[in-house]
């Protein structure tokens, strides 16, 4: 009996030091809450926080097609289940009206909400944990000038034991500490103001940098690419030569793909279309620039090679039909696009060889449109083929595109079009 007692308080004991732990591990950085709130809202305060609102692309979670702006319920989904998107007008009942600007500093800064409870990653404050408090009072600010909207927030619907509390304080535990970026006196102003917005709120890491298996981004490997959790886009590598850098561009090129989204060496599609459309294209010159200037300096970054076995004549040769019969007419008979990038050129394009096919598979599947910016309002659109070649006849011309025209890049077959088809990774 005395054993079994021992036995007991040790257990008991190693509870309560766990959560002693996690408890501490979860407060790291946090500071008391200001009783009083601080912050004078202005109307130059509100334009300030309009313009780091849309740098952030807070609107693309935060509100439903249709719906107001900012008003929340958007599903995101997650491979832990789906975590709706948060109210964020000045409602009382359901939104941030009785938020102060300390409380929203918090949820920024450390991912916790006015009540306390700790917020999903979804929200990615692993990446606008960086960003300044001015910076963060001034959205603050913006969201309360909008709108008030009484839409209730809805319960997320997550797998048990991600739906717990105590679940998420063991992630945050491993996986997440508040951060600040520090000025780099060996940089540049427009590079250290570059690596304020690319890490912070404009969490260019939340996609370019590859997850683990509990869905953190991994460490050492930032900016390294990966594969989009879920939505089953790949995520080009940012440092890597064969898949998105741009250290060797020009700044002025780097500079129109994220306003205009279009470049003379790439033009932006997918989930990428998105963010420019919402977000980057609206970059005042200084902040594009010193983007674009951080991004030229990325370290430079390998993919592993593989030796690649040449694809099957037969494939390459129905690949050529179905390519002449569907695609010549736009992208060129030798791939060579029509020197204006409304329609891209294939030969020699780093996005159709990349080591993962994903992206260039979900084009000829579902097509797809660059964005509408005020470089290019009226962008040239790609028709989905879903409906017009099957997964083999897919594999043939994708096959095709990466190899021809001295591209290369793997051979593909149906199965690799239907897991991509069916979001199963590529």
């Amino acid at each position: 009996m005395k054993r079994s007692r021992q036995i007991v308080m040790g257990l008991v004991a190693l509870a309560v030091g766990a959560g002693a732990a996690l408890y501490h591990l979860n407060r790291i950085d946090e500071a008391p809450l200001e009783a009083n709130e601080s912050v004078q809202i202005s109307p130059a305060l509100v334009e300030r926080g309009e313009y780091l609102a849309r740098v952030g692309n807070c609107m693309a979670c935060h509100t439903v097609a249709g719906q107001k702006s900012f008003s929340g319920g958007r599903p995101i989904e997650t491979p832990f289940g789906i975590i709706y998107s948060s109210n964020l007008t000045p409602s009382i009942k359901s939104g941030i009206g009785q938020w102060n600007s300390s409380e929203f500093w918090r949820a920024m800064h450390n991912g916790r909400s006015k009540e306390g409870r700790l917020l999903y990653p979804a929200f990615p404050y692993t990446s606008y944990s960086v960003v300044t408090r001015e910076d963060s009072d001034a959205i603050w600010a913006y969201l309360r000038s909008q709108p008030a909207v009484d839409q209730p927030n809805l319960p997320n619907a997550l797998d048990f034991p991600f739906n717990t509390q105590i679940a998420l304080a063991g992630w945050r535990a491993v996986f997440f500490r508040p951060e600040k970026i520090e000025t780099d006196a060996k940089k540049s102003p427009d590079w250290n103001r570059g690596a304020y917005l690319v890490q912070g709120l404009g969490h260019c890491a939340a996609c370019h940098t590859p997850r683990n298996a509990f869905g953190a981004t991994r460490d050492g490997d930032a900016f390294r690419g990966g594969l989009i959790p879920v939505q089953n886009w790949y995520a080009p590598g940012l440092g890597a030569l064969e898949e998105a850098s741009v250290s060797k561009w020009p700044l002025e090129d780097v500079v129109s793909l994220l306003k205009i989204g279009v470049a003379p060496h790439a033009t932006v599609s997918g989930p990428m279309a998105e963010v420019v459309f919402r977000s980057t294209q609206y970059l005042n010159d200084d902040d594009a620039r010193s983007m674009a200037t951080y991004l030229r300096e990325l370290p430079t970054q390998s993919v592993a090679k593989t030796d690649l076995p040449p694809p099957g004549k037969l494939s390459m040769e129905r690949g050529a039909k179905i390519y002449q019969q569907y695609c010549a007419e736009c992208h060129g008979d030798k791939g060579q696009g029509d020197g204006t990038n409304a329609f891209p050129a294939l030969a020699g394009n780093r996005a159709v060889t990349m080591h993962s096919p994903t992206n260039v598979v979900r084009m000829v599947l579902q097509g797809g449109y660059m964005p509408a910016t005020q470089g290019n309002p009226r962008p040239q659109g790609m028709p989905p083929f879903l409906h017009v070649l099957d997964d083999k006849e897919i594999a043939a011309v994708v096959t095709f595109i990466r190899n021809a025209w001295d591209n290369q890049g793997s051979a593909l077959d149906q199965a690799d079009v239907y897991r991509v088809r069916e979001r199963r990774g590529s």
